[in-house]
């Protein structure tokens, strides 16, 4: 009698997203094709990772949007066979020289030659299970088991773009270069993610994928006297534009950057509806302080405004412009003279506006009428830190242009400043989607405990360091991540993602912090103490 596949478990995850568990990775590339075929209405992104569907939902979304994108879910669920019927993914042929310092290790823990290591990974087909990790980056399914060895004990601190590489049974190709832990094999020069093409990941979810053995690739350099070849240099694709300066004909107006403080970055609303070519949506990290600044300014809501870590910023205006700051409270002076925050504030063209540094929070928002302006990616302005997509983070010496002012105009000139959180903070929880993997002590030991933001926290996420929080032993199946998801690794310590945050993971959820708590924790820094409520 044939065996009847199980229908999907599906969890509502944070506000905005539904988590689906299905059987495995043919059910997986499965629903997340009959979705992609039959779009829902406020459907933004479908993420398949090793067993699960991540759907998620604009940020408008409610309840009952929740409710009806599920029972979508569930007809899409039931049309899948004929999905997978209409035929396998393209095939993409990638061109490797086998010349990677890990081949003897592996050939070695095979009991194999390097010859037969080579020809056991360049002689079978592979199937993209899922994307993330960066843009373009594909985890490929079906290695040879007798070649699968396990990632290095202590990860490169650089792994080339282009580095051929394998991890247990799964084999994949960096897109660029970036810390890793996988066995080097070889090297490619194969693109495989450019924002100019649709998709811009060579490598999507569902497709074939054979490795050719060559000799050489195009951009090597023959070394004298017949040694072999130097492979050419690193490749970077899809973002870190530079702004504007003084020596390549940058437009008269705008803003000239005079300093910038420890970081300051171009950040919009974000890039959403990219999550399935291993981009995530990035960002202001807090999207409050980005959507008061806008609608003081009475700018779109897709207008791009600065986001300014600690303070420091110092810019020179070369045109009359109407400005406005958010965010973590810091003094600051137009030609010297003392202005204030949430405030509608004009500045002539030679004026200089200087930030002082926050006492409390960790990131200032600095709008102006019309938004900064500049080259899009992907449909956003967003420097994303974790993905290197967007404009390089501000240099002394860039121009800003500002876009073109809106045609409404302000109706108010000043509004309440937001309360600063001080002492130890409260951030609302809900449960996460992985209860399995935690008992009822963990969840009552995350509530209970007073944890500290730790140095190592970024636009990524917050690490945090207090008591542990014991989770079970074991690896979870790679899944599609959310803003807010509270990830617990082996060590017990949780880490909050952020606005930056990778795409999928493979340490479970315990709980998300939704989305105006999030701004909350974006502007925690180092040595805030915080606690989780859970919601109501």
């Amino acid at each position: 009698m044939p065996t009847r596949s199980v229908g999907p478990h599906v969890q509502v995850y944070g506000d905005h997203a539904l988590m689906v568990d299905v059987e495995g990775l043919a059910d997986v590339h499965a629903l997340a094709a009959a979705l992609r075929l039959a779009p829902v209405p406020g459907v933004v992104d479908v993420v398949p990772a090793a067993r699960t569907v991540l759907v998620l939902l604009d940020d408008r979304a409610s309840v009952a949007d929740l409710a009806r994108v599920e029972d979508a879910v569930k007809v899409a669920w039931g049309s899948r066979s004929a999905v997978a019927q209409q035929g396998e993914g393209r095939l993409v042929e990638i061109p490797v020289v086998y010349d990677g310092e890990d081949l003897p290790d592996v050939a070695a823990w095979a009991g194999l030659t390097v010859a037969e290591v080579v020809a056991r990974h360049s002689g079978r087909e592979y199937v993209v299970a899922f994307g993330g990790f960066m843009p373009g980056f594909g985890y490929l399914t079906e290695v040879d088991p007798t070649i699968a060895a396990p990632r290095l004990a202590t990860p490169r601190t650089r792994v080339p773009a282009g580095s051929v590489a394998l991890a247990g049974d799964l084999t994949a190709v960096y897109p660029r270069a970036t810390p890793g832990g996988w066995r080097l094999l070889g090297r490619t020069d194969v693109e495989l993610f450019d924002v100019d093409r649709d998709p811009p990941a060579l490598l999507t979810a569902g497709t074939r994928v054979r490795f050719r053995e060559v000799d050489r690739l195009p951009g090597d350099v023959p070394l004298a006297g017949g040694a072999g070849v130097a492979a050419g240099g690193d490749r970077h694709s899809g973002g870190g534009d530079r702004h504007s300066g003084e020596g390549d004909g940058a437009p008269a107006g705008g803003a000239e950057v005079l300093a910038t403080g420890p970081l300051a970055l171009v950040e919009d609303e974000g890039r959403p509806g990219w999550a399935s070519s291993g981009v995530g949506r990035s960002g202001a990290a807090d999207q409050g302080a980005l959507r008061l600044l806008n609608r003081l300014l009475a700018n779109d809501d897709s207008a791009a405004a600065l986001e300014v870590t600690l303070g420091g910023l110092v810019l020179q205006f070369h045109e009359w412009a109407t400005i406005a700051l958010a965010g973590a409270t810091v003094s600051a002076t137009i030609d010297g003279m003392a202005v204030g925050m949430q405030a509608l504030l004009e500045v002539r063209p030679g004026a200089e506006l200087r930030l002082g540094f926050a006492a409390r929070g960790t990131r200032t928002y600095l709008g102006v009428r019309g938004g900064f302006d500049g080259t899009s990616v992907l449909g956003s302005r967003s420097s994303d830190v974790l993905a290197g997509l967007g404009p390089s983070p501000l240099r002394t010496g860039d121009r800003l242009a500002i876009g073109p002012r809106p045609a409404r105009l302000p109706v108010v000139d000043l509004v309440a400043p937001r309360a600063e959180a001080t002492g130890v903070v409260d951030l609302v929880v809900r449960r996460g989607v992985r209860d399995e993997w935690f008992d009822d002590d963990a969840w009552r030991d995350l509530l209970g405990a007073t944890f500290e933001v730790s140095d190592a926290s970024n636009r990524v996420g917050l690490r945090l360091s207090g008591p542990v929080v014991r989770r079970r032993s074991g690896e979870l199946p790679s899944e599609g991540l959310v803003p807010g998801a509270i990830q617990v690794p082996p060590d017990g310590h949780p880490v909050l993602f952020l606005r930056d945050h990778p795409v999928t993971g493979g340490y479970p959820v315990i709980g998300v912090v939704p989305a105006d708590a999030l701004d909350v924790a974006a502007q925690l820094r180092p040595g805030d103490l915080l606690r989780f409520r859970e919601a109501s």
